[in-house]
């Protein structure tokens, strides 16, 4: 075989890729700042001209990236993200190994039907919520679930562009000759099912086995209660934390007004579920009555909320269940409310006031000058100037924002749910879909079509579409397309391939297909999946024919192969979801070095003991 010299251009472009590789690594720029920087360098060197470098910025995979970000916060807005947290939590439980398979077997299941960007984008809230509800960094849920994706694009034929395009390709090169009279058999939907679901089961294992070692826990786990740092500095000590306690069975029933928890154990009771959890009271009067059997959610300092369960014989649970959905700080939180000059709580009480009751909002304390005052609160006076710590779910502090003259102080953490539109968001969300699945239309038209719905119909405000943008992301990824574009006009591409089979020699089939799958993840990794597909199928088909192998067999090994990219955030859905989780290049090159290890094993394994590869 003759090896083509290296050309300037070829030399520019591995140049490019060198300092691209050493800036993400090194961290010396923001990764879309290296994505712009490249896309500038290459017109400025000659090897593509403007209007190719900046191809980026209007290509399928980046306007289809802007669209499922849209759809992604119009399904969170709706409310339609924090059901599917819910269903998780319920079916797999709580703890973090169960929830990081539970989040990857879903993420997996729905990316097997629709493009893995789609089915990250649309997990990637759900997988936050879970992660502030439960209390578990994002940091360490989210690689894995990104990691997911991407491989459950590997269970059907539809699953990812790559496997989408893969009888076209075949047939083509099949169309063209050299192979014999028989006619092309094309893949079926499931057939490259057995190696997806052997992939999905080795990276499940792989971070169920050693995420805890690997996975960086980066990030804001929340605080219990939803106290944020500042409060939790000034009156921590007093007012505590939140904790979830039983009634055992024989305790006598009483009200909260006969137990004198507030002034004994300066202890305040937020939450109270009757019936096993399935009748819950926010904010309980001094008349609720609690019983045997009954969860008790209290706020209080750990001293006192100890010396409260010893005496009255109530027991500790060591986390939140029943109202761990509740204790979210998605869903509720603590914020100081100061009494303005005239106010129409100045020199009332909140009992005169009806304040438990109509706002459904727990006072914690009142803080007067330098003294913070725990007993009596619902029946002191207040005055101008004093601040009142109160607990409770977002939507009732926007109420009392609304109702009230009292400044709040700090911001609603929770966002706004608009439950009424969860079918219009559903029903963009399908019609995005089927026009992509079943009609055919190119994927970022089809997910625009359903991004622009959700804004027509108000699921998303125009604004808050713009804000739900990853604009980071964006830049990164058309900053970095152009570079593939150079890899495949340049020739770098088929030089590299051609000096890799030349110094392998005449390899078994096995070792060819070995070489063909390490070529195929590095253009990926490189360049695009699609660009890595297009490029090397024809090349690993004649190779394979050449040695008397399956072309059809190459093929899909090049399809399954361009899904290996976890080593570095340039796949999109690593790009996802390199700002949320707070990840750095590092964290992929660490976690996803043995990922990308254990998918070419996994993918050999297969190839020799379900198709017969030697």
């Amino acid at each position: 075989m003759e090896i083509q010299d290296l050309t300037p251009d070829m030399y520019i472009v591995l140049g490019l890729l060198g300092l691209t590789i050493f800036l993400f690594i090194t961290e010396l720029l923001r990764v879309d700042i290296v994505g712009l920087l490249v896309m500038v360098l290459l017109p400025l060197t000659g090897v593509l001209p403007a209007s190719e470098a900046l191809r980026g910025f209007s290509s399928n995979a980046v306007i289809s990236i802007v669209a499922v970000m849209i759809i992604s916060a119009g399904l969170n807005r709706s409310g339609v993200m924090n059901i599917a947290a819910n269903l998780i939590i319920q079916v797999v439980g709580t703890g973090e190994r169960r929830i990081l398979a539970g989040v990857s077997i879903a993420v997996a299941t729905v990316s097997s039907f629709i493009p893995n960007i789609g089915a990250a984008a649309l997990f990637l809230p759900a997988t936050l919520r879970i992660s502030h509800r439960l209390h578990i960094p994002g940091s360490y849920l989210l690689m894995p679930m990104a990691f997911c994706a991407i491989i459950g694009g590997c269970l059907t034929l539809v699953g990812s562009s790559p496997l989408i395009m893969l009888n076209d390709l075949l047939e083509d090169w099949w169309n063209s000759g050299g192979h014999g009279s028989a006619p092309f058999i094309p893949f079926g939907l499931l057939d490259v099912a057995p190696i997806g679901l052997a992939l999905l089961v080795s990276a499940i294992l792989y971070f169920v086995l050693f995420g805890r070692w690997l996975l960086p826990r980066r990030g804001d786990e929340g605080s219990e209660g939803g106290m944020d740092h500042r409060l939790l500095e000034i009156y921590g000590e007093e007012v505590g934390h939140g904790y979830e306690l039983t009634v055992p069975s024989g305790f006598t029933a009483a009200t909260l007004w006969e137990l004198h928890i507030r002034p004994q154990y300066h202890t305040t009771v937020v939450g109270v579920a009757h019936e096993n959890g399935f009748k819950k009271v926010p904010a309980p009067m001094a008349t609720t009555v609690i019983s045997p059997g009954d969860v008790l959610w209290v706020m209080g300092a750990e001293e006192n909320v100890l010396h409260m369960c010893s005496e009255l014989a109530w027991r500790i649970r060591p986390g939140f269940e029943v109202f761990a959905a509740d204790n979210s700080p998605e869903e509720c939180g603590v914020m100081e409310g100061i009494v303005v000059h005239h106010s129409m709580l100045t020199s009332r009480t909140m009992a005169e006031m009806h304040f438990r009751s109509m706002f459904q909002l727990n006072p914690l304390a009142i803080v007067r000058g330098e003294h913070i005052i725990m007993e009596n609160i619902n029946i002191t006076k207040l005055q101008q100037g004093d601040a009142i710590l109160l607990q409770g779910r977002w939507e009732r502090f926007r109420l009392l924002q609304e109702k009230m003259d009292l400044l709040l102080v700090g911001d609603m953490a929770g966002e706004e749910f608009h439950p009424e539109k969860a079918k219009w968001a559903i029903f963009f969300l399908l019609l995005a879909l089927v026009l992509a699945l079943s009609f055919h239309v190119q994927l970022a038209i089809a997910m625009l079509t359903g991004a622009l719905g959700m804004i027509l119909t108000r699921v998303i405000h125009a604004d808050s579409a713009y804000a739900a943008v990853d604009w980071r992301t964006v830049f990164l990824l058309a900053g970095l397309m152009p570079l593939g574009a150079a890899f495949q006009s340049t020739g770098t591409a088929a030089w590299i391939a051609d000096n890799v089979l030349h110094f392998a020699g005449q390899p078994g089939p096995l070792m060819l297909l070995a070489i063909i799958a390490v070529l195929a993840s590095f253009f990926s990794l490189v360049a695009s999946n699609v660009g890595a597909m297009v490029l090397m199928v024809p090349l690993a088909a004649n190779l394979t024919e050449s040695t008397g192998g399956d072309p059809r067999l190459a093929g899909l090994v090049v399809a399954v192969a361009v899904s290996n990219t976890f080593i570095l955030p340039t796949n999109q859905v690593n790009a996802l979801i390199l700002r949320p989780g707070k990840y750095r290049t590092m964290d992929f090159v660490r976690v996803g070095t043995g990922m990308t290890v254990i998918y070419m094993v996994v993918l050999l394994v297969c190839l020799k003991y379900m198709y017969s590869v030697n």
